[in-house]
């Protein structure tokens, strides 16, 4: 994923999802558990159509889907022989999951699954070691070897019953060393890829929300950003905080840019619809991002010191052209290269596909000993017309 690093979408769903506040509810709202798991009783996602699904994530230019099988309040979003808390015990009463998988076989969109460590409503789910155990039942006491059992039985299951899988994201670092978990994932699943937060190392590490970056321009392993379309949840939310455009198509170019795939959340609502409110944003984004032409995946680092003046700008390189990325945005509507390779064959402005003027100049800010320097001056950038995203400049030399 370093190299093949991908833009997909993440999908947080379940019966959180028919409340309107929050996929960690449950916990976080203090709900009774009686008010909670009582919801088992009436989900009904009649409007549920997994391929608007998959095609709104091509139509933005999204390779893969990630789907929470279950999240941490331990409800099934499959048909699961190990629990009878699942979306088929449900008015609904359709494997959910058999239908995302059929309908990404057919549009040929990667299928990954999430699968919560945490679990609040099995006997034995109570993982001391753990963080997100507000709600473990405690009353039977402790038995992590029942649990574990019972995690390896479902992902098993997972993992040969609804076909291909690109990648197996483990979510809350459960702190239980067993790579038989990962094994077993591998051996049902050759080449998957599957993330840090399970029972071993993983592949890929999985940095979340707003990550700081501490100044690296490249990530040194294998990476996997996340964030959602909304700031206050990871499931439907009603009157949600959305982030703004800017700041995710910032937040992607800046991970991808550095070698990281990208997963944009949505959280579908009690009825199976992702609403438009969220649709929108994600191709709103989308259309950003097939703008770039495939400069945020598949790319290596540029590692020429081109020494940028006043704005910062990660710098890759694909199939003989380079990047600059600014997630941040740019300070003028011109950037200057005081170190370049030589005068440019071309250079494109790739939010709007136009040629941007690129020449040798001297700029009077920017002086030694009295004499202005010569910089590789590239001008008539629209900065005020792209201020909602973020801005990359590709240059052929």
């Amino acid at each position: 994923m370093t190299h093949e690093n991908k833009f997909g979408m993440f999908i947080h769903w379940g019966l959180y999802g028919a409340t309107g506040v929050q996929d960690q509810v449950f916990a976080r709202m203090n709900w009774p558990r009686e008010q909670y798991e009582g919801l088992m009783h009436t989900f009904n996602p009649v409007k549920y159509d997994p391929e608007k699904w998959v095609l709104l994530a091509k139509e933005a230019g999204m390779e893969y889907i990630c789907f929470t099988t279950k999240h941490h309040d331990g409800f099934c979003m499959w048909d699961t022989a190990y629990s009878d808390y699942k979306i088929t015990n449900t008015p609904y009463g359709k494997d959910v999951l058999k239908m995302l998988a059929d309908a990404c076989a057919k549009h040929d969109m990667k299928l990954s699954f999430y699968y919560s460590c945490p679990d609040w409503h099995h006997p034995y789910g109570y993982n001391p070691a753990s963080t997100h155990q507000w709600k473990a039942k405690t009353e039977n006491g402790v038995n992590v070897a029942a649990y574990l059992e019972y995690v390896r039985n479902q992902v098993r299951e997972l993992c040969t019953n609804y076909g291909p899988l690109y990648t197996f994201f483990w979510d809350i670092p459960p702190k239980i060393k067993d790579p038989s978990f990962n094994e077993m994932i591998r051996q049902l699943q050759p080449g998957i890829y599957i993330n840090d937060r399970g029972y071993d190392v993983g592949d890929f590490s999985t940095p979340e929300r707003e990550y700081k970056s501490a100044d690296v321009d490249r990530f040194t392993r294998m990476t996997e950003a996340c964030n959602s379309v909304g700031e206050q949840s990871w499931g439907y939310r009603l009157n949600e905080d959305f982030y703004s455009i800017r700041h995710l198509t910032s937040s992607i170019d800046r991970m991808m840019a550095m070698g990281s795939s990208y997963l944009l959340n949505v959280g579908p609502n009690g009825e199976g619809e992702i609403t438009e409110d969220y649709a929108a944003r994600i191709r709103r984004i989308g259309d950003w991002y097939k703008r770039m032409e495939g400069a945020l995946c598949c790319h290596e680092a540029d590692e020429f010191n081109y020494k940028l003046r006043a704005n910062k700008a990660i710098v890759t390189k694909k199939n003989g052209k380079t990047h600059f990325h600014f997630p941040d945005g740019i300070r003028s509507s011109s950037i200057a290269l005081q170190f370049f390779p030589g005068v440019p064959k071309r250079v494109r402005l790739l939010n709007t596909g136009k040629e941007l003027p690129a020449a040798i100049d001297l700029l009077p800010e920017y002086f030694s000993n009295g004499q202005a320097l010569p910089f590789l001056h590239v001008t008539g950038i629209p900065v005020d017309d792209l201020a909602s995203e973020a801005i990359v400049i590709e240059f052929e030399w």
